[in-house]
């Protein structure tokens, strides 16, 4: 499936920064996310399912609950899932809570998935973290590759910091609260940035 590329926007943060040129030059334009949208339900529903899990072992978990609502990862199939099944498919309880947690929060209101195109990103954070198990990480992550939002700095994110500090040369990995404040010449595209910083971690010459 085609992939969101933020061509622009990569040559803009390129032209104003010359170690974003110099990522720009070897990795080309910034990728996120897909360009078909996906279900915003089921893409949350996944996050919690991978979280603190190796690759294999969250999609070998992930493909038999969704295999345990009949391939409909739907909020509705999961209410009406008893939990005990969602457990059998090797979901802890922690996170059988939070999925349904999640799919009560999609139908009660409280998570709006059609009214977020309209929706400013500090909003969409402050619902999504009112989810139990969905932080501020997995909001950041939801905004960046499922909503393309230009203009996300996770500065709680390992990579993002670990990789600003390689390509900036820093004597140390910058905190998150450095970090707040090292984005801001990246505005409006910080996301942009952030992706260019974890491509600075995948490349020894950094």
């Amino acid at each position: 499936m085609p992939r969101k590329t933020f061509h622009d926007e990569s040559r803009e943060l390129a032209r104003r920064d010359a170690v974003i040129r110099a990522l720009h030059a070897k990795h080309g334009p910034c990728v996120l996310g897909r360009t078909a949208k996906r279900d915003h339900f089921a893409s949350l529903a996944r996050a919690i399912v991978f979280q603190q899990l190796a690759g294999k072992a969250a999609e070998s978990i992930h493909k038999r609950f969704v295999a345990a609502l009949d391939d409909e990862v739907t909020a509705e199939r999961v209410l009406a899932t008893k939990e005990p099944v969602l457990r059998a498919a090797g979901l802890s309880g922690s996170k059988a809570a939070s999925i349904r947690d999640l799919a009560h929060k999609a139908t009660d209101g409280t998570l709006e998935f059609r009214a977020m195109s309209r929706m400013k990103d500090d909003a969409i954070v402050e619902r999504l973290v009112e989810v139990r198990g969905i932080g501020p990480w997995t909001a950041h992550m939801f905004l960046m590759f499922e909503l393309h939002r230009k203009d996300v700095w996770p500065t709680g994110d390992y990579g993002v910091r670990k990789g600003y500090g390689l390509a900036w040369k820093l004597r140390e990995m910058p905190t998150p609260k450095q970090l707040e404040a090292l984005g801001e010449s990246f505005r409006p595209y910080r996301s942009i940035a952030a992706w260019y910083c974890w491509r600075a971690t995948e490349d020894p010459g950094w």
